[in-house]
């Protein structure tokens, strides 16, 4: 049964474009993923005209344009919203999106939105969490740049405003696109769960897929990681992002990685029983044993297959009678 939720984040890399919408949600469903997610913001109340780019979204868009004229050509209406979400049901993959203002929050949970994410940049926004928590969905949220006091603070806004904790997992994150691998800090998302005693899960702006994979042996239970249908288009996040065979290879690792975990008993599988008698060994005449001699360490060794009695008896066996005859290498 899986248990790690794998989220195809095709974020803004639509670069508007309702058909290229379409083609990055046949992408994350060819790759297994459990849910695609898109952003929802309105740009007017997103950002304000004089914000500046980030430093990496500088490099990967045109330097001239701002942060406003950036985002703005990719918004996505209402109807634009249904369309996706419709797509989504017929291809039999969970649609979800990220609000980034009030207005959005009420338009994707008036869409019937199930999950509700909350991107890094908003976890010290009280209003923004009040307003999530108020509607008591599940919630993933996003860690990048914060300390675990931020993370607590934030969690007690959207538990007082009446979201059940057990419906909360929190990812470990950073914002840096795309992050190298000495700022990952994989273990800091172990911290997270303990200290809260919450799920915890990542969310990925690596370039490969190793940390990924990592974050799962180490517990993970939601995974999120960009996408893209070719990292040279133009737009701020396609470069960070991974390509169609990447992200299909991130997912079959990650469904291997969640069936070698298996369960926390240490028993034998049900594949290797068989090879006891042939792998583990027995106690054995070492050489030609007559009725009635004391068995010792001189004529009696220890040999596959494993049918006999168990070595870890030898002590019991030496200094014994020997009850019939054996001939060498017979089992005792």
């Amino acid at each position: 049964m899986k248990y790690v939720f794998i989220i195809a984040e095709a974020g803004v890399n639509h670069n508007g474009s309702i058909e290229l919408a379409k083609k990055l949600i046949n992408v994350a469903v060819e790759s297994g993923a459990d849910a695609v997610k898109f952003q929802t913001f309105k740009a007017e109340n997103l950002v304000s005209k004089s914000a500046q780019k980030a430093a990496y979204q500088k490099e990967t868009t045109d330097n001239k344009e701002s942060q406003f004229d950036m985002i703005k050509k990719l918004e996505l209406d209402v109807n634009t919203h249904k369309e996706l979400m419709a797509y989504c049901e017929e291809k039999g993959i969970m649609f979800l999106s990220t609000p980034f203002d009030h207005e959005s929050i009420d338009m994707l949970n008036e869409l019937g939105l199930k999950i509700f994410k909350i991107p890094s940049g908003e976890i010290t926004n009280l209003p923004y969490l009040r307003h999530i928590g108020s509607l008591n969905k599940e919630v993933i949220l996003s860690t990048g740049m914060a300390d675990l006091g931020e993370i607590e603070d934030a969690l007690d806004v959207l538990t007082t405003a009446g979201t059940d904790r057990d419906l909360i997992t929190v990812l470990h994150a950073n914002t840096m696109y795309p992050t190298t691998m000495e700022d990952v800090n994989l273990k800091a998302m172990q911290t997270i769960g303990t200290a809260f005693n919450i799920a915890y899960g990542y969310s990925d702006h690596t370039l490969g897929i190793e940390v990924d994979v990592a974050a799962v042996a180490m517990g993970a239970t939601v995974i999120e990681k960009h996408f893209t249908l070719d990292k040279t288009m133009e737009g701020p996040d396609h470069k960070a992002s991974l390509e169609p065979d990447e992200l299909i290879a991130m997912v079959n690792a990650i469904r291997n990685i969640e069936l070698a975990l298996g369960l926390s008993i240490k028993k034998p599988s049900k594949s290797e029983i068989p090879n006891v008698e042939i792998i583990r060994k027995s106690i054995v005449a070492s050489c030609d044993i007559k009725q009635g001699d004391i068995l010792t360490e001189d004529n009696i060794t220890v040999k596959r297959p494993g049918k006999g009695i168990s070595p870890m008896r030898w002590d019991e066996i030496v200094g014994t009678v020997a009850l019939k005859n054996y001939e060498a290498d017979e089992l005792i």
